[in-house]
C-alpha cells in the first residue's frame, strides 16, 4: 500500500509515517491541506489519511475538493472527534473510513488493509452514532430500493455486509469491473455518495431479508 497523510501536527504525522513504514507500508505526508491537494494532483496513492481539524482548511473542505476532482483513492478520516456532525459531514462528502487517533496501531494497519480491499471502516466507538446519522439522512431523502435492477439489489446486499468488489465479483460470478459499474449506478439511483450509506440504507430498511 502507498498511504498519503494530510495532518498539520508534526509529531503525530512523523510518528504515523514511522509506524506504517515499520509495517512495510509506504507513506508520505503533507503538513497542510494546501500542500496535500497540490501534491495529490500528480501522485498515485492507494489511501489518503486525512485529519479533520486543521487551521488552514478543515478536513471536510478537503473532502469536498477531492470529491469535485473525482479522486479515485479512498479517503479515511483519522481524527480525535467523536462529534455526530463531523461524522455526518465526512460521510456526506465521500469518506470511506472514519477512525480515531487513539486506536491501537495494529488495528489501524488492519483497517487500512480492509479499506484497500474496498471495505467500509468506521471506528467501533462511532458505530452507534453512524446508525443515528444515516437513519436521519435517509429519512429525509427516502431513496427507494425498488428503483434498482435485480442484479443491483444483489450487489447492494453484498455491499451491506462489507464485502469488497473482489469478493462480490466472486460471489455473483461477475467481473470486478462490472461490480464497480453496478455500485456506481446504485449510488446514482439512490442519491447516495458512499458505500457506507448504501450499507446503512439496506440494513435499516431490511431490504435483504
Amino acid at each position: 500500500m502507498n498511504i498519503y497523510i494530510i495532518d498539520d501536527h508534526t509529531l503525530f504525522r512523523n510518528g504515523l509515517i514511522a509506524l506504517l513504514e515499520s509495517k512495510n507500508i509506504s507513506a508520505s505526508a503533507a503538513s497542510s491541506p494546501e500542500q496535500g491537494l497540490e501534491e495529490l494532483a500528480s501522485l498515485e496513492v492507494d489511501i489518503i489519511l486525512l485529519d479533520l481539524r486543521m487551521p488552514q482548511m478543515s478536513g471536510v473542505e478537503v473532502l469536498q475538493i477531492l470529491k469535485a476532482r473525482k479522486t479515485i483513492a479512498p479517503v479515511v478520516m483519522l481524527t480525535t472527534s467523536t462529534e455526530e456532525k463531523d461524522l455526518r459531514d465526512c460521510l456526506k462528502y465521500g469518506a470511506q473510513g472514519y477512525l480515531l487517533k487513539d486506536m491501537d496501531p495494529d488495528e489501524l494497519v488492519d483497517a487500512l488493509d480492509e479499506v484497500s480491499k474496498g471495505s467500509i471502516i468506521v471506528a467501533q466507538d462511532m458505530t452507534h452514532i453512524l446508525a443515528k446519522v444515516l437513519r436521519n439522512e435517509l429519512t429525509d431523502s427516502e431513496p427507494s430500493f425498488e428503483v434498482l435492477t435485480n442484479r443491483e439489489k444483489e450487489v447492494a446486499c453484498e455491499v451491506s455486509i462489507g464485502h469488497s468488489n473482489k469478493v462480490i465479483a466472486r460471489e455473483l460470478g461477475i467481473s470486478d469491473g462490472t461490480v464497480k459499474l453496478h455500485v456506481k449506478s446504485i449510488l446514482k439511483k439512490l442519491s447516495l455518495s458512499s458505500r457506507v450509506e448504501v450499507a446503512v440504507m439496506v440494513t435499516e430498511k431490511g431490504c435483504c431479508k
